[in-house]
């Protein structure tokens, strides 16, 4: 990074006037015959280029450089409720081990909560070689002080080069305030992890609407913090053996002092998700009425899918915003998934482009879904799927 440097002695009412009209953000101005950089600059640098030499700057700002072999490790955080594991930390623990892997470094797991230690074990089943537990009466129900200071203590000792966390609503109140205390920088949402050999973590997400992919590194700081939806990597696969070892710690009771008070616990009304679901089948732009999301429900009751929509079909309506798919909506893995009638925008295929088997239905054979499908049919859904309505009753095998 760097800043724009003003020799103010190097000014006159001539320059002033001309760097002002230099600069197309209007964001140099003049005050008591000094001029002012405000925060319409976009550093464009122009100013340094086309104005008077000498008078205006860029200047690299020094980044004082970490030894980044003190931070050894990855760590991944146990996302719970009551000591019920969610989902998404396996599918991190996975991704933890592939990163591992190429550093060579050993995975942790920082476990908080009340009445986990048993819990706990369960997590040396999928190739964690130390699980460091948390486990306090005021650490029971999540609050964000207490719980900020348990993963602060944890970082202070272990030392990890990289933190994982699920994009979880405990895991994106947690990871930016932890990650504050630390001075580190933090990506969100991220859909691809890769590690460096010098043990820089690269994470990559859609950036602007989606329409690139950025690729973010944390060069100069460490922990580095990221983190990552459901359904976006793969769990490993549960075994028998066990290796590491679980590491009760201690926390000043203190410490652990907050501001909120639980008064009482009630528990949320189970819903189906389309996160969990085998099978679905999306609806998208190419249907033309609501009335014509009939023949989608019969096709995913057939099927014994789950009906979901592309932002569009949510605008007006015609689905429910709990059963979007994308980055605004959610993201999914089924066994098949079926598209009708969507072009496949990169917000789309970000949420549901790691499923088993992806059949698309477009009539433009040029659509960006084709890209990503793995069978497609380029016709008119409106020909297409009354026809597989019909092979499906009649047991007729699909060529």
């Amino acid at each position: 990074m760097g800043k724009l440097l003003i020799n103010q002695n190097k000014l006159n009412d001539k320059v002033i006037k001309e760097l002002i009209d230099i600069c197309p953000f209007k964001a140099l101005e003049e005050s008591d015959g000094k001029l002012e950089i405000n925060a319409g600059c976009k550093m464009c640098k122009l100013c340094v280029k086309k104005g008077p030499k000498g008078v205006v700057e860029y200047v690299e700002e020094q980044v004082k450089s970490i030894d980044k072999s003190k931070w050894r490790g990855i760590a991944v955080y146990v996302d719970h409720v009551c000591g019920n594991i969610h989902p998404v930390t396996l599918e991190l623990i996975g991704k933890a081990r592939e990163l591992a892997s190429k550093i060579n470094h050993p995975i942790y797991a920082i476990f908080i909560g009340n009445n986990i230690k048993e819990s706990a074990k369960e997590l040396l089943h999928y190739g964690v070689d130390q699980v460091f537990v948390y486990d306090n009466e005021e650490l029971k129900d999540f609050r964000i002080e207490p719980y900020t200071k348990a993963f602060e203590d944890f970082i202070n000792k272990v030392k990890p080069c990289s933190v994982l966390v699920g994009a979880t609503t405990i895991g994106r109140s947690l990871a930016p305030r932890v990650a504050a205390r630390f001075r580190t920088g933090l990506t969100a949402d991220c859909t691809v992890l890769d590690m460096k050999e010098n043990t820089d973590l690269v994470q990559i997400r859609p950036a602007f609407g989606g329409n690139i992919m950025a690729q973010i590194i944390t060069p100069n700081r460490r922990p580095q913090f990221c983190t990552v939806r459901y359904k976006i990597m793969n769990a490993p696969e549960r075994t028998e053996e066990v290796k590491g070892k679980i590491t009760l710690c201690e926390v000043n009771k203190e410490d652990l002092k907050s501001n909120i008070e639980v008064l009482d616990v009630t528990e949320k009304e189970k819903e189906v998700s389309i996160s969990e679901a085998d099978v679905i089948i999306v609806a998208g732009r190419g249907i033309k009425t609501e009335k014509d999301m009939a023949m989608i429900n019969e096709l995913a009751d057939l099927l014994g899918a789950q009906v979901a929509g592309t932002r569009p079909l949510i605008e007006m309506g015609w689905v429910d915003a709990k059963r979007q798919i994308g980055l605004s909506g959610r993201t999914v893995k089924p066994k098949l998934i079926i598209t009708c009638g969507l072009s496949g925008s990169v917000q789309f295929v970000a949420g549901m482009n790691n499923s088993d088997h992806i059949f698309a239905i477009n009539k433009d054979p040029n659509a960006s879904i084709f890209n990503v499908a793995h069978y497609g049919i380029v016709g008119d859904l409106y020909e297409v799927i009354p026809k597989l309505i019909n092979n499906i009753k009649n047991n007729i095998a699909l060529v």
